[in-house]
C-alpha cells in the first residue's frame, strides 16, 4: 500500500478536508486495473530509446486541488502509478488558501517518500510538482497540454453555486463575525455544486475537449448518485464516436445519495484498446 501524502499541516476551517471522496480518488488510481491503463496511456520509463518529441513528460492537473492529498499521492509515488518519473503536476483552485496548502502538502510528500521517510528505502520516482495556481478551473491551462486531469468538484446539491468573493464590506459586523463567514463561504466553494450538484461540473465537462491532449489525455471525474452519473456518461458519449466513459472507482456504499462514482474520459487512440 503507498503512504497516504500528511495534510495536519491543513487549516480546514478554510480548506476541504481530505474525506471518503479524495481517499477513493487515492484507491482507485492506484489499483492495478487503473495503474496499468495510465502506464499504457502515457508510456513507461522502461519503453527503449523513447524520443522525447513523440513522448513527452506527462502533465497531471487536479483541478480543485484542495488539501493536495490527491495530487500529492499521485505526483510523489509517480513511478508507481503512471509508469513514469519524469511526470510534471501542477494544481488549481479558486481557493488562495487551498493553493498554498496544497503546496506544502505536495511539496511534503515528494519529499517524504524520496527520502525513505516511510520507512522503506529512498525513491527516485516521484515526478516534479510545479505549483498551485489560484485560477478558476481550466482557465489557467493552454489548449491541447494536459495529459491527466483529477477532478473532484463541488458535487453536493444546492440552491446555488457560493460566489468566488465578496467586495461588499463587512456590512457594519465585527471582525470575528466577518472571518467566519469568509471561511465558511471557502469551505461551501469546495462542496456546493448548485443544480443537481452539477453547475460546477458541467463547466469542466465543457472545457475538458479543449484542454487535453488529443492523442493521450485522460479526465477523472466523480460524482455522486443525486449528480445523475447514467446521464452524464450518456452525455459524454454524444460527445462523438471517438470519446470514452468508464466508471472505474466507486464507494462501497449501495444507498442514498452519497455513493460516489469516479468517471474515467478520454478519447480512444487510433489502435489503441478501450479498456
Amino acid at each position: 500500500m503507498l503512504p497516504t501524502p500528511s495534510t495536519s499541516h491543513v487549516n480546514t476551517a478554510r480548506v476541504y478536508e481530505p474525506a471518503e471522496d479524495s481517499f477513493l480518488f487515492l484507491d482507485t488510481l492506484s489499483s492495478i486495473a487503473e495503474s496499468s491503463f495510465l502506464k499504457a496511456q502515457l508510456g513507461q520509463d522502461s519503453e527503449p530509446a523513447r524520443d522525447d518529441r513523440v513522448n513527452p513528460s506527462p502533465l497531471i492537473v487536479e483541478v480543485g486541488i484542495g488539501s493536495g492529498v490527491v495530487l500529492g499521492f499521485v505526483t510523489a509515488h509517480a513511478q508507481a502509478i503512471l509508469g513514469r518519473s519524469d511526470i510534471i503536476s501542477l494544481g488549481l483552485d479558486i481557493n488562495q488558501y487551498a493553493c498554498k496548502a496544497s503546496t506544502q502538502t505536495v511539496e511534503l510528500a515528494c519529499r517524504d517518500v524520496a527520502h525513505g521517510s516511510f520507512g522503506g528505502s529512498q525513491s527516485t520516482g516521484t515526478g516534479l510538482f510545479l505549483t498551485s495556481l489560484n485560477a478558476d478551473l481550466t482557465s489557467a491551462i493552454r489548449p491541447g497540454t494536459v495529459d491527466v486531469l483529477i477532478f473532484n468538484p463541488p458535487y453536493v446539491p444546492t440552491a446555488e453555486v457560493p460566489q468566488t468573493s465578496n467586495n461588499h464590506g463587512n456590512g457594519g459586523k465585527g471582525e470575528e463575525e466577518t472571518k467566519y463567514e469568509e471561511n465558511a463561504n471557502l469551505i461551501s466553494l469546495s462542496y456546493a455544486g448548485g443544480t443537481d450538484g452539477m453547475e460546477v461540473t458541467n463547466r469542466l465537462l465543457e472545457q475538458l475537449p479543449s484542454v487535453l491532449n488529443a492523442q493521450r489525455g485522460v479526465a477523472y471525474i466523480l460524482l455522486c448518485k443525486q449528480n445523475r452519473p447514467e446521464e452524464v456518461v450518456q452525455r459524454i458519449r454524444q460527445w462523438g464516436s471517438g470519446w470514452t466513459v468508464n466508471v472505474v472507482g466507486c464507494s462501497g456504499k449501495q444507498s442514498g445519495w452519497e455513493k460516489l462514482q469516479i468517471l474515467r474520459i478520454c478519447q480512444v487512440r487510433l489502435g489503441g484498446v478501450e479498456n
